[in-house]
């Protein structure tokens, strides 16, 4: 008898995360979730039927020991990331600067290469980084943010440049403007600040995305998405954003 496929999520404790790991659960796979908010994501654990295990991604030791817990991964979901502050260039804090690639790139990192033994032994392993529009667009206020995607993006070809060839296919997600906990944690926990940025339009929403990343993970193992670019009806670029005023 084989035996349910195996998913790995980070930064599950919410948002795109969280609702990736019920879409996939629902879906058929043993779904395995990371993050740092251990209470919040035992509770999900418990609601889909997987398994919460404490992730930071910024820290080399606790990835060591999450990816020492898991013996089998078919498929490998790097959500965990994020954006500080919205500082100009030359006003940036170099401390958020360094947490952004921190977490989105010294992080996917850490975790890929953590699971990659596991993710080739499967036979048809499959990573989805989840990126964003960020890494081939830039904004002002963006600069520490937009580096750190471009980074992960630039990551995400080069690793399928690499893994050619073996049992292993990498996609990368990226969307555009996405109502979760994204701007609330990017404004210091301003939720006024996070709610104007999508004041007049119809954003994405975490399931929206997760139902993305749940079509990838459905595809025939011959099949690559090497990249998706999804954003709202109402957005063209990043700094294009169809609006209705208020009536």
């Amino acid at each position: 008898m084989s035996r349910a496929r195996v998913a790995v999520v980070t930064g599950a404790s919410s948002g795109i995360g969280e609702a990736t790991a019920r879409k996939l659960a629902a879906s058929g796979f043993d779904v395995i979730i990371g993050a740092r908010r251990l209470n919040r994501l035992q509770q999900i654990a418990r609601e889909i039927g997987g398994r919460a295990l404490f992730l930071d991604v910024t820290d080399r030791k606790s990835v060591e020991l999450f990816a020492a817990d898991i013996p089998a991964v078919d498929l490998l979901v790097n959500n965990a990331g994020g954006a500080l502050g919205a500082d100009t260039i030359e006003e940036a804090d170099e401390a958020r600067w360094e947490w952004m690639f921190q977490a989105n790139v010294m992080g996917v990192l850490r975790v890929t290469k953590a699971l990659l033994p596991q993710l080739e032994a499967s036979g048809d392993g499959l990573i989805i980084n989840v990126g964003s529009i960020a890494g081939f667009e830039t904004y002002p206020g963006g600069g520490g943010y937009t580096a750190a995607k471009h980074g992960l993006r630039a990551l995400t070809q080069t690793l399928r440049q690499e893994l050619l060839g073996r049992p292993i296919r990498i996609s990368e997600l990226c969307p555009g403007l996405a109502e979760t906990e994204f701007s609330i944690v990017r404004f210091d926990g301003d939720s006024d600040r996070a709610r104007k940025v999508y004041d007049g339009m119809t954003p994405l929403t975490a399931d929206d995305l997760a139902e993305a990343i749940r079509w990838i993970a459905s595809l025939p193992s011959h099949v690559n998405i090497d990249q998706m670019v999804v954003r709202p009806r109402d957005q063209a670029t990043a700094l294009q954003v169809h609006r209705t005023p208020p009536s």
